[in-house]
């Protein structure tokens, strides 16, 4: 059973409830039957209520025309000629939000904007727009400050109630009652003046308590429901960007002759800010990416998004890894806002010179593992380079703190390049993995293949994090000459 009906089934249910409170206040000995017919009575205006209020539900009404449909009942429930709902401000006043018939304003309106009013409609619309009071004042901002519902019979002799010199507004009997579910306020909700010129009696005062506790039930309601709405939209949303994330990433293995490649990407939610590509610039060249941008969710995967696309068109038009990041710096100082910027490494293999240059915009230091041709020992390196995150400093500064390094790279060496995800990856302790792991990992499985060093890696931060969710997105490249 999906949840809206399951809303609806809690909202019939609390409204059944609330019949037997109202059966026990009128119990008398003499009155019996006329206790029957009220109680019959009160039932209909009471089921009534439930129709308008699940229908509202059913038909998935925003919170004004929830409203309209809370004061509408309220009428037909109490026989009143005008209603309205009072919702507290940020200001701590409260405002008309809702209102239906000719519903008197709380102060008297001052002269000059009695003389622009040239309709009923009007007056009402001045009504809903116009007029705020603090907490607290008249019998509105006392129920909206005290949780307790108000009734004042005879409101003619009342000092507390606003005396108006049109008689159309002016008011004989009036009901106030708080709309409260689960300790939370959601409005006032008070009617005016009994059609057939009676008083309001207790038990209609009952009976409005009794609506306003249903009509706070059905405020929740609906209001729980659009945010299930709003949560499966953005679900979807979400998974869409994923799946176009996804499209951005290499779809194909790239082969290049001496090279032995493998790639892995994990965001930590459904859109990530990491970034690797694999750009194949010639037979014998290939152009290796990895990147993160600052922060997470959609902002940072769509920054990603686009810096991939420029990135894609400038680098075959540099040879310099250093050179295509310039670029790449200034033609995004446009689209990076909001304090973000992007980490990135940029490398260049080039199998026929045996080497690879990489440039490095305030990224993860790469890793290479290669023999030491003096001893013979397999060791492992953190390569260092200047240079600083793109989209963090002008163009004139950036150029001046980037540049290319090149590293011999033969048979048998190995480049690691991989994002903050994969060496701050937290344990129980809060300990991280750190670079000096990662270099002990990749010393142990050098003689392995790519994918299997790839494999290791990722075991390896899996024993050390344990239970701990992943909290970063993680992205690892291993390239091997071969």
């Amino acid at each position: 059973m999906s949840f809206i009906p399951l809303l609806l089934i809690g909202f019939v249910l609390g409204a059944l409830a609330m019949l037997v409170p109202l059966a026990r206040e009128r119990r008398t000995a003499e009155g019996r039957e006329e206790e029957k017919q009220q109680a019959a009575h009160d039932r209909q205006r009471v089921f009534d209520f439930m129709h308008l209020m699940a229908e509202a539900l059913g038909e998935g009404l925003g919170r004004q025309e929830l409203h309209q449909r809370i004061v509408h009942a309220s009428i037909l429930c109490t026989g009143a000629l005008s209603a309205c709902i009072f919702e507290q401000t940020a200001a701590d006043t409260m405002r008309g939000v809702a209102v239906e018939g000719l519903f008197p304003p709380h102060r008297p309106l001052p002269e000059a904007v009695r003389n622009k009013l040239t309709s009923r409609a009007k007056f009402i619309e001045q009504v809903l727009k116009s007029e705020e009071f603090p907490i607290g004042q008249g019998i509105v901002g006392r129920v909206a400050r005290t949780g307790k519902g108000e009734l004042i019979a005879d409101a003619t002799a009342d000092p507390r109630v606003v005396k108006h010199d049109d008689p159309a507004l002016a008011v004989r009997s009036v009901i106030a009652v708080p709309l409260i579910f689960r300790e939370r306020i959601f409005g006032v909700l008070a009617v005016t003046n009994p059609a057939d010129e009676r008083a309001f009696t207790e038990m209609e005062f009952s009976l409005l308590r009794s609506l306003g506790e249903q009509s706070a039930l059905a405020l929740h309601n609906a209001e729980f429901l659009h945010l299930q709405l709003e949560k499966k939209q953005m679900d979807l949303d979400l998974s869409l960007a994923s799946g176009i994330q996804q499209m951005l990433l290499p779809r194909q293995a790239v082969t290049v002759a001496g090279l032995d490649l493998d790639a892995r990407y994990t965001p930590a939610q459904k859109v990530s800010g990491d970034l690797y590509d694999l750009i194949p610039l010639s037979e014998t060249r290939l152009g290796i990416v990895v990147a993160d941008v600052s922060g997470k969710g959609v902002p940072a995967s769509l920054l990603m998004a686009i810096c991939r696309t420029h990135l894609r068109q400038l680098a075959p038009r540099h040879h310099s890894p250093a050179a295509a990041l310039v670029e790449l710096n200034r033609v995004l100082e446009t689209d990076i806002r909001g304090g973000l910027y992007i980490t990135m490494v940029y490398a260049i293999v080039d199998v026929a010179e045996r080497t690879v240059t990489f440039a490095r915009a305030g990224h993860e230091l790469p890793l290479f593992a290669r023999r030491d041709p003096a001893t013979g020992v397999y060791r492992t390196e953190f390569a260092k380079s200047e240079g600083m995150a793109v989209g963090m400093v002008p163009d004139e500064l950036f150029v001046n703190v980037i540049a290319d390094r090149t590293e011999a790279f033969v048979p048998g060496d190995l480049m690691v390049l991989y994002t903050d995800g994969i060496t701050e990856a937290p344990n129980e302790d809060e300990k991280e993995f750190s670079g000096s792991r990662l270099g002990d990992t990749v010393r142990s499985l050098h003689t392995r293949s790519a994918r299997e060093i790839g494999d290791g890696i990722l075991e390896a931060v899996q024993r050390f994090t344990g239970e701990v969710a992943q909290r970063d997105d993680l992205t690892l490249v291993t390239i091997k000459r071969v």
